[in-house]
């Protein structure tokens, strides 16, 4: 009786065994089959995205370029303009295509694009695009950028090359002291010997006006005593030390450059006035001008001509130490050689002086 009432409970509840292990011993569950990696991962992803976006900029800037050569600013909104829809119709069918092509297709396409990327480089000249689109975008201040740049070049064409040719050997003594002033106030050491071959020559002496020594000295801003003294240690300056005076006209001309602006034409104008009466900064006030291109013909012949003179002959030096010789500009294409070398301390030079409506002199 007790067992037949057992058999009919356990038909009376239908769930109670379930759950139970009813697998043969000795056998072990099913595995699920891991699934395999899908192709490509994201870092291909990555890299096929990259070269596309790397292709359309390189494109980009070669058409965009070539129109902001024409100094057209409608041609070149249109330009922007239709190099944004065309990215468009190119990045879509791409990536139709690389959905259609197997994993050897997809490397074929991507070795295209780079390909493309590189003769866009080596074709294209994507430096003289940009260089074209800094100069219409930039303005008046590029503008005065390449005047400059290019009164540097006529300069170096009309230099007495022999002449010349003697005052960087007499700079070679006097390099390594030069060399170490500029890196301890941060500015640019060709400059620094343009700078004492338009003052001295390289011949260091007292001149009629009381300059002393290779940068002809005269009188020192007091913070630049000071950040010279500091930098060298010394409690008092010898202007016929070298050294001491490369250190003060290291520091005179950090001082002016940060005084105006970083800009480099007024840096130079500034260090050539000094600091009596005000100095350059006290001159611009006085007659509104903003910039280098605005303050020349308020100043005599030589300062005005002062930067010129000087950035020529930083010209000179960098051209003799790098090819050796300082050939003559009309040469067989001497002057795209001369001209690839760049300016020193013009390549970037900033023109961003802008005094205060109110008179305020830059901080």
């Amino acid at each position: 009786m007790d067992a037949a009432v057992r058999r009919a409970a356990s038909r009376a509840t239908p769930g109670a065994n379930r759950g139970n292990d009813r697998r043969p011993s000795g056998t072990s569950p099913r595995r699920r089959r891991a699934r395999k990696p899908a192709w490509p991962g994201w870092p291909y992803r990555v890299l096929e995205h990259s070269l596309t976006a790397v292709l359309l900029a390189v494109l980009g800037t070669i058409v965009l370029g070539r129109l902001a050569e024409q100094g057209e600013a409608l041609a070149l909104a249109l330009g922007l303009a239709g190099v944004a829809l065309g990215s468009g119709f190119v990045i879509v069918p791409l990536e139709r295509l690389r959905q259609r092509f197997g994993p050897n297709g997809r490397h074929a396409l991507n070795a295209m694009l780079v390909a493309g990327i590189g003769a866009g480089l080596w074709f294209g000249r994507p430096g003289a695009a940009l260089h074209a689109l800094r100069d219409l975008l930039g303005g008046e201040r590029a503008t005065q950028v390449r005047v400059i740049q290019h009164q540097v070049y006529a300069a170096y064409r009309r230099m007495d090359l022999d002449a010349q040719r003697k005052i960087l050997e007499r700079a070679e003594v006097f390099a390594p002291t030069i060399e170490q002033a500029a890196r301890a106030f941060a500015v640019d050491p060709e400059l620094m010997v343009g700078i004492a071959a338009a003052e001295s020559s390289f011949y260091p002496r007292d001149s009629r006006d009381g300059g002393k020594g290779l940068f002809q000295i005269t009188a020192v801003p007091d913070a630049a005593s000071a950040s010279a003294r500091e930098k060298l240690g010394a409690s008092s300056l010898d202007p016929w030390n070298q050294r001491h005076n490369a250190y003060v006209a290291a520091a005179t001309l950090d001082l002016y450059r940060r005084q105006m602006g970083d800009d480099l034409f007024l840096t130079l104008l500034a260090y050539n006035i000094g600091p009596r009466n005000g100095g350059l900064r006290t001159i611009m006030q006085a007659y509104g001008a903003r910039n280098f291109a605005q303050v020349q013909p308020y100043l005599q012949a030589l300062p005005r001509d002062y930067p010129i003179r000087v950035l020529s002959s930083a010209l000179s030096y960098r051209v003799w130490k790098r090819m050796g010789r300082l050939p003559r500009f009309e040469g067989d294409g001497v002057a795209r050689e001369v001209q690839a070398l760049g300016i020193p301390a013009l390549d970037d030079a900033r023109l961003a002086y802008e005094p205060d409506p109110r008179g305020a002199a830059p901080r």
